[in-house]
C-alpha cells in the first residue's frame, strides 16, 4: 500500500491530513503540560497540608506527639510529604521526557512536511508548464494549418481565373507553399512538445509524485509511532512512582499498626502523676457538745477555753492564719456571738475547701516558679528536676568538649608558633573552666533536690500506712475536702475554682476577725535553713542560711512548711530549703527519715 500509487491525485487532501496530525500532536503536548501543572499544584497543596498540621516547635502541642497515636499522625504527615514529592517527580519527568521531546519533534516535523509539499508543488508547477507549452504548440499548429488551407484555396481560385495575370497567380502559388511549410514546421514542433509532455507527465505520475507521497506517508507514520511512544512513556512515568507511593502508604499502615493504647496510657500516667496519696476515710466529728453548750450557757467565744479540746472544726487550720490577708490591727468592733456565725456556716453551702491549695495557686500568680520546682506535685517535681539535671550534664559535656578543643589548639600553637599565639587562648580556656565549675555546682544543687524528692516519694508497699498516718494527723474535714475538691491547674499546681476563690476571701476576713485573739499554733519541732529564701510573696517568710526556727505546721505534700521566728513573724517556706526536726511527742507530728 502506497500513497503515491493509491492517492496520486489527492495532494490537497494529504496536505490537510498531515496538518491535522500535527495539530493532534500539539494538542497532546498541551494535555501533558496541563497534567504536569496539575501534578505540581497537587504536590504543593499536599505539602502545604502536611506543613499546616505539623506540630509547632516549643509548644504544648509538640508535647502531645510523644503518644503513639499522635506519632502515627505525624508519620502520616511525613509520608504525605514524600507522597507529594512523587507527584513532583511525575511532573518533572513528563516535562523532560515528553513535552520537551515532542516540542522539538513537532518543529522538525513541520520543517519536513513543508519540504515535502514544497517538492510536490514544484512538480505540479513543472507539469502545468509543460501542459501550457503543449497547448500553445497545438494552437499554433492548428492556426498554421488553417492559414495554409486558405492560401491553397486562394491559389486555386487565382489559377482558374483567366482574367488574372500570370504574375498574380505565381504570387498566390508561392504564398500557398509558404503557408504549407509553416504548417509542417508547426506540426513538427507540436509533435516534439507532445512527446516531451507525455514523458514529463509519466515521470510526474509514476516517479515524482509517488516518491514525494511516499516520504509524506513515512513522515506521517513516524508521527503516529511517536505519539504511541509518548503515550506509553506517559503511563510508564506514572508506573515508576507506584512502588514508592506504595511504600509511603505502607509507612502509613505501619504507623497505624504501631499505635499502642497501653503505652499511651502509661505516658499519660508519667506526664500527670502527682505522687500524692489518695485521701483516706473521713472521721465522724461530733459537734453536738459545743452546740448544746452554746445554746444553754453562753456563746462559743466565751467558752473557748473549755471547748477547745472538743471543738475540732478545721483541725489544725483553726489557728492557721489566712496567708494572703493581713490581720486587722484596728480596734475590734462589737461582735455578734460566734455561735450564730458557726450555725450559719454549718447550714450554708460549703465554700472553703482548702486554704493551702488556694494559697499555693495564688502564689504562682503573684511570683515566678521556684527554682527547685517546689510548687509542683512530688512526681512532677522529680521529673522536672531530672530533666534539669540532664540538661546541665549536656551543657557540661559541651563545655568540656570545647575545653578539650581549645587545649589541643593550644598544643598545636606551642609546637608551631607561626600558626598562633598560645597565650591568646588562656583567657578563653579560663572562661570555659569557670563555666564548667558553675555548671557543676548548679548540677550538684539540683541533684540534691532530686535526691530529696526521690527519698520522700512513697513506695507502693507502704502507701496505705503513710496515707492513714497522714490523715490521722490532719483529722480535719476541711483538709479532706481539699483533697477531694481541688483541681489541677495546667502548670501542675492545685488551685480552686474562681468562684470559690472569691468566696474564700470574704469568709476568710470573717474568720480572721473571729480568731484574731486566738492563741498561736504550738510548735511541733524545729528546723534549720539550708539555703537563704527571700519570701517576697504574701504568706511566705524570709529565712537566712543556718537560721534555726520553729515548725508549727509540717509539709502536707505540696512542698511548703509553715514556720515561726517569733510570735509576730510566721509564714511558709519551701520544704527543700529547710531541714526539719519534728518532736515525736507533738500532736500530729510525723518523723522524716
Amino acid at each position: 500500500m502506497s500513497w503515491g500509487i493509491e492517492l496520486w491525485d489527492q495532494f490537497d487532501n494529504l496536505e490537510k491530513h498531515t496538518q491535522g496530525g500535527i495539530d493532534i500532536l500539539e494538542k497532546y503536548i498541551k494535555f501533558v503540560k496541563e497534567r504536569t501543572e496539575i501534578e505540581l499544584s497537587y504536590a504543593k497543596q499536599l505539602r502545604n497540608l502536611s506543613k499546616k498540621y505539623q506540630p509547632k516547635k516549643n509548644s504544648k502541642e509538640e508535647e502531645e506527639y510523644r503518644y503513639t497515636a499522635c506519632q502515627a499522625f505525624l508519620a502520616t504527615l511525613n509520608e504525605m510529604n514524600d507522597y507529594a514529592g512523587q507527584h513532583e517527580l511525575i511532573s518533572e519527568n513528563m516535562t523532560s521526557q515528553i513535552i520537551v521531546e515532542l516540542v522539538r519533534y513537532v518543529q522538525e516535523l513541520k520543517q519536513e512536511r513543508k519540504s515535502h509539499f514544497h517538492d510536490g508543488r514544484k512538480a505540479q508547477q513543472h507539469i502545468e508548464m509543460c501542459w501550457k507549452q503543449l497547448e500553445s504548440s497545438k494552437r499554433r499548429f492548428e492556426r498554421d494549418c488553417k492559414e495554409a488551407d486558405r492560401a491553397q484555396q486562394y491559389f486555386e481560385k487565382m489559377d482558374a481565373d483567366i482574367n488574372v495575370t500570370k504574375a498574380d497567380v505565381e504570387k498566390a502559388r508561392q504564398q500557398a507553399q509558404t503557408r504549407h511549410q509553416m504548417a509542417e514546421d508547426s506540426k513538427t514542433d507540436y509533435s516534439s512538445i507532445l512527446q516531451k509532455f507525455n514523458h514529463e507527465q509519466h515521470e510526474y505520475y509514476h516517479t515524482h509524485i509517488p516518491n514525494i507521497f511516499q516520504k509524506i506517508q513515512e513522515m506521517e507514520e513516524r508521527r503516529i509511532v511517536r505519539i504511541g511512544e509518548s503515550v506509553k512513556t506517559y503511563a510508564e512515568l506514572d508506573r515508576q512512582v507506584i512502588p514508592i507511593i506504595g511504600k509511603c502508604l505502607d509507612g502509613i499502615v505501619k504507623a497505624a499498626e504501631s499505635i499502642d493504647p497501653k503505652n499511651d496510657s502509661q505516658l499519660v500516667v508519667e506526664a500527670y502523676k502527682s505522687g500524692f496519696e489518695p485521701p483516706g476515710d473521713i472521721e465522724f466529728e461530733d459537734y453536738t457538745q459545743p452546740m448544746k453548750r452554746t445554746v444553754s450557757d453562753n456563746s462559743l467565744s466565751n467558752s473557748r477555753g473549755e471547748g477547745k479540746s472538743e471543738l475540732k472544726f478545721g483541725g489544725k487550720s483553726k489557728g492557721k492564719l489566712w496567708p494572703f490577708i493581713k490581720k486587722n490591727k484596728s480596734p475590734k468592733q462589737q461582735k455578734e456571738p460566734l455561735s450564730h456565725r458557726f450555725n450559719e456556716f454549718m447550714t450554708s453551702k460549703p465554700k472553703i475547701h482548702c486554704f493551702r491549695s488556694l494559697k499555693r495557686g495564688l502564689s504562682l500568680k503573684l511570683g515566678a516558679t521556684p527554682e527547685d520546682f517546689s510548687n509542683l506535685p512530688p512526681e512532677q517535681r522529680r521529673k522536672k528536676l531530672q530533666q534539669k539535671v540532664d540538661e546541665l550534664n549536656k551543657e557540661i559535656q559541651k563545655e568540656m568538649d570545647q575545653r578539650d578543643a581549645i587545649t589541643k589548639m593550644k598544643d598545636v600553637y606551642l609546637k608551631n608558633p607561626q600558626m598562633g599565639d598560645p597565650a591568646s587562648l588562656d583567657q578563653k580556656l579560663a572562661e570555659v573552666s569557670q563555666n564548667i565549675d558553675k555548671l557543676r555546682l548548679e548540677t550538684q544543687k539540683f541533684e540534691a533536690w532530686l535526691a530529696e524528692v526521690e527519698g520522700r516519694l512513697p513506695a507502693r508497699s507502704d502507701q496505705a500506712r503513710r496515707q492513714s498516718g497522714m490523715y490521722e494527723a490532719q483529722n480535719a474535714p476541711s483538709v479532706n475536702n481539699c483533697a477531694q475538691d481541688r483541681e489541677s491547674s495546667p502548670d501542675g499546681s492545685y488551685t480552686e475554682e474562681q468562684s470559690q476563690e472569691s468566696e474564700v476571701k470574704v469568709l476568710a476576713t470573717d474568720f480572721d476577725d473571729e480568731f484574731d485573739d486566738e492563741e498561736p499554733l504550738p510548735a511541733i519541732g524545729t528546723c534549720k535553713a539550708l539555703y537563704t529564701f527571700e519570701g517576697q510573696n504574701e504568706g511566705t517568710i524570709s529565712v537566712v542560711e543556718g537560721e534555726t526556727l520553729y515548725v508549727i505546721e509540717e509539709d502536707k505534700g505540696d512542698g511548703w512548711t509553715r514556720i515561726r521566728r517569733n510570735e509576730d513573724e510566721e509564714g511558709y517556706v519551701p520544704t527543700s530549703y529547710v531541714e526539719v526536726y519534728l518532736d515525736k511527742n507533738a500532736k500530729g507530728a510525723k518523723t522524716y527519715i
